[in-house]
């Protein structure tokens, strides 16, 4: 098909899709980019061009597009069983192999899974498990949940209540007993403290925090441990051990968001080995199926899940789809080839690495103020001048003619407020890492003599 022949689709999609995070008047105006497929580490549009995909989809295809073992596992599981719940005691053969497989990979004491079909579910389940368990504690005031600012979530109700957006805050979805503190985002708020006196400030927020609202009133904190839509925020040198301290002595339970982090991406299986954490509930997506499929699995700690199954009966939450034996099916799939093909070794001992190294190169540019980099997630930080550090008045701005710059080269990155992030497939090479910072580093360029333009 040529580029004239997706017209008709283009217009269908305005006439009738209302898209996710998408203004819908710029939509009707610019129309909509169609994707018609990908292979490896690059997309394709309807435009005919191809794209490296620096994001991975969403933080998501893991092990890059098109790679049939995921696409057989799925077409065998649909002829074998396409579908059938799993309520009431029933099961599927792929989300009992599913589930024995992700205690065996998952942080010790994390042996029990609870299913649902998106990073978003997986947080509403969180609540609703944190709470209960309160109850069943014998302290049902134990309810207000603890973010972080720019921590994401999920964009339903509970899970935009949780994180801390503050334009998803004011669009009606800010429900009571959530509460936050500042994240450890050193770009905007170490200033001249050294790391492990900035990690203490930071922890120390939550403890202030917890004092403020009463620690009998605290259900849990719950935290990514690198903030990924945020704008990939890294956390100094012993935070999390203090956050995990301050956690037990106030007798809250600790989250991990994994949603973004897990599966690969930081050098272990999870970023709670990386940085060493003891999560009483995990939630984890994305990279779960590599996107190929929806589906989360909220990981569930020793202390939960005990007394959820001595003392709770039923639980009365679950989704249509929750074990989907399709979804399970290409999990497993999903998880065998990140073993087979050490994609995992792979980011720790080559990748991530070489993507700081090559990131780094960046750091002199006008418009660079600072860049960072966690596993195979990276960020550079945009600034109005390099030599002050200082931030562009109208924010957001910079970043967006960054992302379009790139964009029109043929790379997709994405612009959080006045900082580009990236996100890319495990499976990337150096000479991926290699073509990606010289698109982005081109794109900030023209970036540069764009803003000059601008009045």
């Amino acid at each position: 098909m040529g580029t004239n022949d997706f017209a008709p689709l283009v217009a269908m999609d305005i006439a009738h899709h209302l898209h996710p995070f998408t203004d819908y008047g710029e939509a009707r105006q610019d129309g909509t980019r169609i994707i018609t497929h990908a292979d490896g580490v690059y997309i394709y549009d309807s435009d005919g061009n191809k794209i490296l995909d620096g994001m991975a989809g969403l933080w998501c295809v893991n092990v890059g597009y098109n790679r049939h073992e995921l696409i057989d596992a799925a077409v065998a599981q649909l002829k074998k069983l396409p579908y059938y719940n799993t309520f009431f005691k029933t099961s599927n053969e792929p989300a009992a192999l599913l589930s024995k497989r992700l205690a065996e990979i998952a942080p010790d004491g994390m042996e029990h899974v609870f299913y649902a079909n998106s990073g978003s579910e997986a947080t509403d389940t969180i609540v609703r498990m944190a709470r209960h368990f309160w109850a069943l504690e014998g302290k049902p005031q134990k309810r207000i949940i603890i973010g972080r600012d720019y921590g994401y979530h999920g964009s339903t109700m509970v899970g935009a209540s949780m994180g801390g957006m503050e334009g998803m805050h004011g669009q009606a979805c800010r429900l009571p007993d959530f509460a936050h503190i500042k994240p450890p985002y050193g770009f905007l708020y170490q200033g001249n403290m050294d790391e492990d006196t900035f990690a203490e400030t930071a922890a120390n927020w939550l403890d202030e925090r917890i004092h403020e609202l009463g620690a009998d009133n605290v259900a849990a904190f719950i935290a990514e441990p690198v903030q990924g839509a945020g704008g990939v925020i890294i956390p100094p040198q012993g935070y999390f051990d203090r956050i995990q301290e301050i956690c037990r002595r106030h007798d809250i339970l600790f989250i991990a968001d994994e949603v973004i982090t897990g599966y690969g991406r930081t050098g272990q299986w999870f970023a709670s080995q990386t940085l060493n954490l003891a999560p009483d509930l995990m939630a984890t997506a994305k990279g779960l199926t590599s996107g190929y499929q929806p589906m989360s699995a909220v990981m569930v700690g020793a202390r939960v899940a005990s007394r959820f199954i001595d003392d709770c009966g039923e639980f009365y939450h679950g989704f249509t789809y929750s074990g989907h034996p399709v979804a399970a099916a290409v999990a497993l799939a999903n998880l065998d080839l990140i073993e087979r093909d050490g994609l995992i070794e792979k980011v720790r001992e080559d990748t991530a690495p070489y993507l700081k190294t090559a990131l780094e190169t960046l750091s002199d540019h006008p418009l660079v103020g600072e860049v960072r980099s966690f596993g195979l997630l990276g960020a550079v930080e945009l600034v109005d001048s390099h030599d002050s550090i200082k931030t562009f008045t109208e924010q957001g701005q910079a970043g967006i003619i960054v992302r379009d710059h790139a964009l029109a080269g043929g790379l997709m990155v994405r612009a959080v407020r006045d900082g580009m992030v990236m996100s890319p497939p495990l499976t990337f090479t150096r000479a991926d890492i290699d073509a990606m910072v010289a698109l982005l580093g081109a794109a900030l360029t023209a970036a540069a003599e764009t803003l000059k333009q601008q009045p």
